[in-house]
């Protein structure tokens, strides 16, 4: 068989076997286990909260699962070795079950999420996260979550530090998924730093030292090739610069508006001198007119007396 082949097959016998400690072992408070082959044959250390009902009176529940170990995963003189959980309450497998035994027994989902959390953090858990996803209060499936402190979600401290379990509620309208991620106390983040006022650098990292020292020693030297006289052309622009007063923005503004309105006087004028213009030629065209009338009225007068004057003689 290929290595590849050999390491799916060992992966799906791992699986296979911890569903099956799942299924028999639930009520003892299974909290995982840990697989390893030796000359000796395969040596599986498990994890319970309650190792006393693994083991079973006079051992007979234990030898009843090593046996079915051997006809139904062809496993060479398995040897189970139980250890006692310290803490149930940091470990996720056991704390995924009994959130779904509550929600089970009829816990409200917010209410046994929220409890829950509670507990892991009370115990020194630097971080926790519980999913819930299924139909969780009607007939439409949805995700909650309930979190508090500091979780990681990718990366190798999530493989390596975050203790992960999941667990399953049936319930009447369908199964509800449960996850659990804990960060146990004490564990050492990878982002995680700590500030040592008494340490000396150069104890530590004196490599570091001696580089920044030549740093230093660089930003407080001259600059080479740099005169410290200036030319006369750029002395000569400079003090020109320097001549050159600031402008007033304000002064600025009120120059303009000065400006602004002698232009206006100016047109107002102008537009004043051409109306007085045009009065000027209408009073001159009137005085035309009426003196023509004036003339042709006499004119009339005259004719007429002089006919007056003929009827008369006759």
């Amino acid at each position: 068989m290929a290595d590849e082949h050999q390491f799916i097959e060992n992966g799906l016998q791992r699986s296979q076997i911890d569903e099956f400690f799942q299924e028999e072992l639930g009520r003892a408070g299974y909290g995982g286990m840990d697989v390893a082959k030796t000359p000796m044959g395969t040596q599986i250390v498990l994890k319970a909260e309650k190792p006393g009902m693994v083991i079973g009176k006079g051992g007979e529940n234990i030898r009843k699962v090593t046996t079915a170990l051997e006809e139904k995963f062809n496993l060479e003189d398995p040897q189970i070795d139980v250890q006692e959980v310290d803490e149930p309450d940091l470990n996720a497998r056991i704390v995924a079950d009994r959130l779904a035994n509550a929600l089970e027994r009829g816990w409200y989902f917010r209410k046994a999420g929220h409890t829950t959390l509670e507990r892991i953090m009370d115990v020194g858990a630097l971080g926790a996260e519980i999913v819930l996803s299924g139909k969780v209060t009607g007939a439409r499936s949805r995700v909650e979550k309930f979190n508090a402190g500091y979780i990681k979600h990718n990366g190798e401290p999530a493989e390596t530090i975050v203790d992960e379990g999941q667990g399953v509620a049936v319930m009447k309208l369908g199964t509800i998924g449960v996850t659990v991620k804990i960060i146990p106390p004490g564990a050492e983040l990878p982002d995680d730093f700590r500030i040592h006022e008494d340490m000396d650098p150069e104890e530590i990292v004196p490599e570091a030292v001696e580089a920044n020292e030549g740093v230093e020693e660089l930003l407080e030297a001259e600059p080479e090739g740099v005169d410290d006289e200036p030319d006369a052309e750029e002395a000569e622009a400079d003090v020109e610069l320097e001549e050159e007063p600031e402008l007033d923005e304000e002064v600025v503004e009120e120059v303009i508006e000065e400006e602004v309105a002698a232009e206006k006087a100016d047109e107002d004028d102008a537009d004043a001198e051409a109306d007085d213009e045009d009065l000027e030629d209408l009073e001159e065209d009137v005085e035309a007119e009426a003196e023509e009338l004036l003339e042709e009225m006499d004119g009339e007068a005259q004719g007429a007396s002089a006919d007056d004057e003929q009827g008369g003689d006759a």
